[in-house]
């Protein structure tokens, strides 16, 4: 018998039994669902952090405050074992200040851009007239280069520049939303508008093309005024500054990290056995603590996904054993009139893999929408992960040929004479 023919009656069979196919393949279908939905999900997530905080590239660093005192105390630990000299005096909860960050920025001679900002609040009001917002801008200190080395871009007006700074006058850039609620999304027409920030007017002097939301933050309802004006105007007096700094090249991070560290000590005012009281991070360790932290997420549903199939494989078999049963006379006739116990073998086998394949079919299609309904809601492109769509249906075509065998080869071996008597 040809392989076309064993597959038409095994393709048949399963139709047949439309019930118990019907279960068997959404068991099956809701284990593939579970590990591509999820992992549709992560690329989708993945592909929005890589973008959201590519605004630096890989030639980026951050430099920040520690300000744990736990750190300090693992630290001066470390030396005592070593036995190093610890600091009398420790100074790693001592903010970069605004003298600190501007000095650093005029001291700093490799060749790269420097910013320096400072966290106003997230929870700002904004009106125009009576119009106003809810209690959720973020409004932010920053300086002429923060745009280039945040990942926004301007769409109408100008940035801050250095008088801007300087002299604290009460500008701002704001986002695309606050453009959409105050300007009928017209963003030339927020240009020397004035707005109040907290019942503080600024005068609007440029709009942000759309950037989005990262962490839970929508910078598209952000303000940016100068960090002289978010200390004067939102008690950050004693908060610490961010200092932001691009190369020109990767390959001149690792050197720019030391140029960092050996401009910066001075000015923090560390002696020679003293650590470190500020941070050094590449911009994109985040992206690569959060995709880690995402792998574990992936081995989650890897791991549902093969338990569910476990399941699925032990009641495809069930049912395979029930369908062997039901159709020994069927067998038997096969057999009798020139049937080989392999044709026989080879039905069955086929009828278990179809079984698995339609799931697995099925789950894919349904994982991938509910994997692309969360890439919906987080704004990026259609997502469709081929390696674990391809991984989902090798294994389910696994699951159903090691389902298959035992029953198949039960059914190979019937005796015809008493498969035909069979009742």
């Amino acid at each position: 018998m040809k392989f076309q023919d064993i597959f038409s009656l095994a393709y048949r069979s399963v139709t047949g039994n439309k019930v118990r196919t019907g279960i068997t393949v959404a068991i099956i279908a809701f284990g593939i669902m579970a590990l591509v939905g999820i992992n549709t999900a992560i690329e989708a997530m993945k592909q929005k952090f890589t973008e959201s905080f590519a605004s630096m590239g890989a030639n980026g660093l951050t430099v920040h405050y520690i300000g744990n005192n736990n750190f300090r105390r693992r630290e001066q630990t470390k030396k005592e074992k070593r036995g190093e000299r610890t600091e009398k005096k420790s100074n790693f909860s001592k903010p970069i200040t605004k003298a600190e960050a501007e000095a650093f920025k005029h001291n700093f001679q490799y060749p790269s851009i420097v910013s320096l900002s400072l966290e106003g609040t997230g929870n700002a009001v904004v009106s125009v007239g009576a119009k106003k917002t809810n209690p959720t801008i973020i409004v932010t200190g920053g300086d002429e280069n923060y745009p280039e080395l945040n990942g926004f871009k301007i769409l109408t007006g100008r940035g801050l520049d250095n008088l801007d700074i300087v002299s604290g006058r009460s500008v701002c850039v704001i986002g695309s939303d606050l453009v959409k609620k105050f300007f009928r999304r017209d963003a030339d027409r927020a240009i020397e508008k004035i707005i109040k920030v907290n019942g503080i007017p600024f005068r609007v002097i440029g709009t942000f093309d759309s950037k989005g939301a990262t962490l839970g933050r929508n910078w598209d309802n952000s303000v940016l005024t100068s960090y002289n004006n978010i200390r004067r105007f939102f008690n950050s007096t004693n908060a610490s500054f961010l200092i932001q700094v691009k190369v020109p090249d990767v390959k001149m991070v690792d050197q720019a990290i030391g140029e960092v560290e050996g401009t910066f000590r001075p000015i923090r005012r560390l002696n020679l056995m003293e650590g470190n009281n500020f941070e050094i991070e590449k911009s994109d360790k985040l992206v690569q603590e959060i995709l880690k932290n995402l792998s574990f997420i992936t081995w989650s549903a890897l791991i549902i996904g093969i338990i569910t199939l476990v399941g699925a494989a032990i009641g495809l078999m069930n049912i395979m054993l029930v369908s062997v049963t039901e159709r020994t006379k069927e067998i038997g006739l096969t057999k009798a009139i020139g049937g080989k116990q392999s044709t026989v073998r080879r039905q069955f086998l086929l009828e278990s893999i179809v079984i698995a394949l339609m799931g697995a079919s099925f789950g894919v299609l349904l994982g991938v929408i509910i994997g692309n309904l969360f890439s919906i809601f987080l704004n990026t492109g259609f997502v469709f992960p081929w390696e674990w769509v391809i991984f989902g249906i090798l294994i389910c075509g696994l699951v159903g040929l090691m389902a298959g065998l035992y029953p198949s080869f039960k059914a190979g071996r019937l005796n015809p004479i008493e498969a035909l008597r069979y009742e």
